[in-house]
């Protein structure tokens, strides 16, 4: 039986296992990724983030960063995690893997910035946001929506609602279903958003791969946008509550930056299925 050490963070509830393999040395099937994620008979999280060198990543091609190996909690792999980023920050500055300053890593969506704030949280920059004028529409148990179709390094539909109401009686225990089916042939991160004030909204989110999680930071970053656009703006300082908290999400010149809490809560080691 194999065992590894991990440590175990958060942010805005978001959760994610983290494991340090520096020269990729134990890499880690999809099955051992579910196993370590599921919440009765592993770790538990809504996803696993490996710290590993951007040399040892075969479709790399940028300089050699720190780089975060990110995959769902069903093991597949998915090109950025904006919650994922700061955990991931939050780790190479406890672990004295980088100095206390702004700093460079690897994602499969580009080079990221990572910088320590003030108040104890971290800043990231999620990079360009591109919104698409192609219709989409999201099928729930509950209703039938169009959406604003979203390019955050990952996919995304912001589906705009009403009221808090009908954004807490939603029923996201099962996938949302999108129209046309090729339009996110990998997948897509879904989020329900209400205004909540002018410059504020409230989010709830079904990640793919994971299902509803209690935050999303790309999905606060699509939120943001979405909102933004149905106002009339394309740059400004919004404010994004999800379910574990609330994070900060700036828009200018066609990208953003994240900004909230991030956090190592435990470290140990699990025991592998053979």
């Amino acid at each position: 039986m194999r065992s590894i050490s991990f440590s175990k963070g958060h942010g805005t509830l978001n959760d994610f296992v983290i494991v340090e393999d520096r020269s990729n040395l134990e890499p880690l099937s999809a099955d051992d990724v579910r196993f370590i994620c599921d919440r009765r008979a592993g770790v538990g999280a809504d996803g696993l983030l490996r710290v590993t060198r951007a040399k040892t990543i075969p479709e790399w091609t940028g300089p050699d960063l720190w780089f975060m190996d990110y995959r769902n909690a069903d093991g597949s792999v998915a090109e950025m995690c904006g919650n994922g980023l700061r955990v991931f920050g939050r780790y190479l500055y406890d672990q004295g893997l980088v100095a206390r300053e702004p700093v460079e890593v690897g994602t499969r969506a580009g080079v990221r910035w990572i910088e320590p704030r003030s108040e104890g949280g971290l800043s990231v920059t999620i990079g360009p946001v591109t919104i698409s004028d192609e219709e989409v529409t999201i099928t729930t148990a509950d209703l039938t929506r169009p959406a604003v179709k979203i390019d955050v390094g990952n996919p995304h539909a912001v589906v705009l609602l009403s009221s808090e109401a009908d954004l807490a009686g939603l029923d996201l225990r099962d996938a949302p279903r999108w129209s046309p089916a090729g339009a996110y042939p990998r997948g897509v991160n879904v989020e329900f958003v209400v205004p909540t004030g002018p410059d504020s909204v409230a989010m709830r989110v079904y990640e793919r791969g994971s299902g509803e999680t209690m935050s999303c930071g790309t999905g606060t970053v699509a939120a943001a946008a979405a909102y933004a656009r149905s106002t009339g703006r394309s740059e400004g300082i919004f404010t994004v509550s999800v379910p574990g908290g609330a994070v900060e999400v700036e828009l200018a010149l066609g990208e953003a930056v994240l900004s909230g809490p991030a956090v190592i809560v435990a470290s140990g080691r699990v025991h592998l299925p053979s």
